[in-house]
């Protein structure tokens, strides 16, 4: 089931549009429609991962590293006297 969405884009974009639904020999509102969804599967596992770290450092138990200790210890990697992880 499907439902009808009114937007306003620019002149320029329309015509981008346009142009790609000849192009593919589909709609507007098919390419339009699949760019939304597209894009709020991007942006929607986005905002999950980011709510899910913020209740993680919400926990009593997270520990947290010092920026330069985490840089040190990266740009240690493939060295012979790369460093040890911090704790």
């Amino acid at each position: 089931m499907s439902t009808t969405l009114t937007i306003r884009i620019d002149e320029a974009t329309k015509n981008r549009l346009e142009n790609l639904a000849k192009s593919t020999a589909r709609s507007r509102s098919f390419l339009a429609s699949k760019a939304i969804q597209e894009y709020l599967e991007a942006n929607d596992w986005q905002v999950s991962a980011i709510r899910e770290t913020l209740d993680r450092v919400e926990r009593p138990e997270a520990r947290f590293l010092e920026h330069d200790k985490i840089i040190n210890w990266l740009e240690s990697w493939g060295k012979e006297d790369e460093a040890t992880p911090p704790k």
